[in-house]
């Protein structure tokens, strides 16, 4: 099921049972602290804001590999060897092939380049994710897209797609009118 929506949606899904128990998350292309979106996503799961939801692995083929020595490798590096991340036993893996299969319900959180995005969606799906959260814009064209959806179809994984318009006026006039 291609579904849209937040991350919410996933206890309304064929294995809402999940959302009684907590769910391991893997953040597929973290990107640098601060600066990338699936840091922000790691950030959150970490903190504990997203109820139900635990971040268990950490998928980053560039800041683990030939950008590790670059700034944004070093504030990675610092990143995962924070207390907050060590303390909650996180992960980390050069890419999805690395990490170990799925033995029950788990979710990838995919933040890639928008080019790089269907095959690491693919990968995930081949995986055995039961679940995946793909950021905008998801894959270069609409035709990649429907093909990434007639996958996820075929496999039986809901596919969420995330659509953060924070930065939208009436986004930021409501969040004013509330402070």
């Amino acid at each position: 099921v291609w579904l849209p929506g937040p991350f919410g949606p996933l206890a309304s899904t064929k294995v809402g049972v999940m959302a009684a128990t907590m769910v391991d998350v893997a953040v597929v292309s973290c990107g640098a602290p601060k600066r990338g979106m699936g840091w922000y996503h790691c950030k959150q799961l970490l903190e504990g804001s997203i109820e139900g939801a635990r971040l268990s692995d950490v998928v980053e083929p560039w800041l683990l590999t030939k950008g590790a020595d670059s700034e944004a490798g070093q504030a990675f590096s610092n990143f995962r060897q924070s207390e907050q991340v060590v303390s909650q036993k996180v992960m980390f893996h050069k890419s999805i092939e690395d990490m170990p299969a799925p033995t029950g319900p788990k979710v990838a959180i995919i933040c890639g380049r928008t080019a790089d995005n269907p095959r690491l969606f693919r990968e995930a799906v081949d995986r055995g994710f039961s679940h995946v959260y793909l950021e905008k814009p998801g894959a270069p064209t609409v035709a990649e897209l429907e093909e990434m959806a007639a996958y996820a179809r075929r496999k039986g994984v809901p596919v969420f797609m995330g659509y953060n318009r924070n930065f939208s006026k009436y986004v930021r006039q409501a969040c004013d009118a509330f402070a």
